[in-house]
């Protein structure tokens, strides 16, 4: 077992801020530590965007930065914009809201797939092509997008490639009635996210983020990944299968996991954990299977089952 002080300060500083979801704020860090991105969709009022302002409140030194995503925002109010100096009659680069480290999307999919996809290049290659001229974002550069479900009013399905460069997507939830009393007597006087104080700086967390690299996975489990994503391909009820780096996602964020689970190798459970998550989001059902009830999560919890699993 290894012990990782930064690790159990992060997630015990998220977890007093926002009640009764331990497992998914252990998820959610461990895909920022992985070095991706995280999809938050669930309801409106289940702490989705309290998470990212606890997330980013708790390290010391980090910019954050939050776009509220609506039918008329343009790629330019994201990216930045270009204006002419009137002194020097000189264009000056005005950078958007997407240089930063932290970076909350919020309602990503109220905007339209055009706006959406000003998102596509920061997300994949960390950096950012403005007027022909390529701009380099932050080594932590990292996005948590919220979304309503799908079947609310005034939202477009984001496209198949925004979802892909997602690493994860999780879901919260509502908590027990417990936890909701508790969540009413932290809010009597304060927010507790307004109280917040940080618990690590950006450089244990660069520290954390090159120590997941350097957790023990080995070929077999390689060759599990492999399997469980290579299963999605060529079934009659997907559509659009996962590519390769969903395998890679899932290896990443397995060992980021492993890290906050205080192992120091990864295990067939911990794949089995994430999976869904990493997975099911990349997932076109087809129509008919859709009209049956399947779910891409039922999906793959079957493929999990059916992959042998390495000894």
């Amino acid at each position: 077992m290894i012990d990782s002080p930064t690790a159990a300060r992060l997630e015990s500083a998220v977890c007093s801020v926002v009640r009764g979801q331990k497992e998914v704020i252990r998820r959610v860090l461990a895909c920022m530590i992985s070095g991706g991105h995280v999809l938050l969709e669930d309801y409106p009022g289940t702490g989705k965007t309290t998470l990212a302002k606890a997330i980013a409140k708790a390290i010391y030194g980090t910019v954050f930065k939050r776009v509220q995503f609506t039918p008329d925002l343009l790629p330019s109010d994201i990216l930045g914009v270009s204006v002419l100096d009137p002194r020097t009659q000189e264009f000056r680069f005005h950078p958007g809201p997407i240089f930063t480290d932290i970076l909350l999307a919020d309602e990503i999919n109220r905007a339209s797939p055009r706006t959406q996809s000003a998102l596509l290049e920061a997300m994949g290659e960390r950096q950012a092509t403005v007027e022909g001229e390529r701009h380099d974002l932050d080594r932590l550069f990292f996005v948590i997008a919220t979304q309503n479900p799908v079947e609310f009013r005034g939202t477009y399905p984001l496209p198949e490639a925004q979802m892909d460069r997602f690493s994860m997507q999780c879901a919260l939830g509502y908590v027990s009635a417990e936890e909701e009393v508790a969540i009413l007597s932290d809010q009597v006087e304060t927010h507790p996210v307004d109280t917040l104080e940080p618990v690590a700086n950006r450089e244990e967390i660069l520290n954390l983020m090159s120590a997941a690299r350097k957790i023990r996975f080995s070929d077999e489990l390689r060759h599990y990944v492999v399997a469980l994503v290579g299963a999605t391909r060529g079934r009659p009820e997907i559509q659009l299968a996962a590519s390769p780096r969903a395998s890679l996602a899932l290896m990443k964020v397995s060992q980021a996991l492993a890290l906050f689970e205080g192992q120091e190798f990864v295990t067939p459970e911990t794949i089995q954990a994430v999976a869904a998550d990493v997975i099911a989001h990349r997932l076109v059902l087809a129509p008919e299977a859709k009209f049956s009830g399947l779910t891409a999560r039922r999906v793959v919890a079957d493929l999990i089952a059916e992959t042998p699993v390495p000894v």
